[in-house]
């Protein structure tokens, strides 16, 4: 059975990359003992796939993977692997998916983000009022490196909200065709306000990743999930 699992990845954890998360999950698969399913051929691996790649000291309330299970249920797995979780990782649910779903980075439509001033740095002079001018530009044209040059890119399609009262809080665009990070949507927006920020006194929070449903509304990734 495919199953999807939503984890939090917090403190001092912040700080492990994407490629040592994997690597720890399947560490835990085998201490918690899940009977998770293993590729065929000469180097059979677990079958596990994870929705997107966390950036270093990025945390985050809503990651998910998927896995594929050969037996078990919701409330085993998901007490077995906090048994073996370390301080900083914690798993929040466990559902089975149904069968025809797309896998979880396939699925992927937005994410929702709060960026905050990390503790010790007082707030930057950015205006709380210019939000709706902001975002009621036709175009935001930026610079966007890709992996073989630089492109112009709009950014205004791709900012489902923004808002800013101290911490920016936004749902941005997430898909494999127009992922954007959410400090640059707090640089261009410093910009307009004629200032600018440093982005190593902010710390980033990943609230939540959203898939469309057949309605085109968001709804997060865990919403086709039935308890098993």
């Amino acid at each position: 059975m495919k199953v999807r699992i939503k984890f939090a990845k917090y403190g001092v954890m912040k700080y492990i990359g994407h490629l040592d998360i994997m690597r720890y999950f399947q560490k835990c698969m085998r201490r918690a003992d899940v009977d998770i399913a293993y590729s065929t051929g000469f180097s059979p691996h677990q079958i596990m796939s994870f929705a997107s790649p966390l950036g270093v000291g990025v945390e985050s309330h809503g990651e998910y993977f998927d896995i594929e299970l050969k037996s078990g249920n919701a409330k085993q797995v998901k007490d077995a692997l906090n048994a073996v979780m370390v301080d900083g990782m914690e798993i929040i649910s466990v559902v089975k998916l149904p069968d025809g779903v797309k896998n979880a980075m396939a699925s992927i439509a937005a994410a929702r983000y709060t960026v905050c001033m990390k503790e010790g740095f007082e707030h930057e002079n950015t205006c709380h009022d210019k939000v709706c001018d902001f975002l009621s530009q036709s175009q935001i044209n930026i610079i966007k490196q890709t992996k073989k040059n630089e492109i112009e890119f709009d950014l205004r399609p791709h900012i489902f909200e923004f808002e800013y009262d101290d911490d920016y809080k936004m749902l941005i665009d997430a898909s494999s065709s127009g992922n954007i990070k959410p400090m640059t949507v707090i640089e261009e927006y410093a910009r307009f306000c004629g200032t600018e920020i440093c982005a190593s006194k902010y710390q980033i929070i990943r609230e939540e990743i959203y898939m469309r449903n057949e309605g085109s509304e968001f709804v997060p990734l865990l919403s086709p999930g039935e308890d098993f």
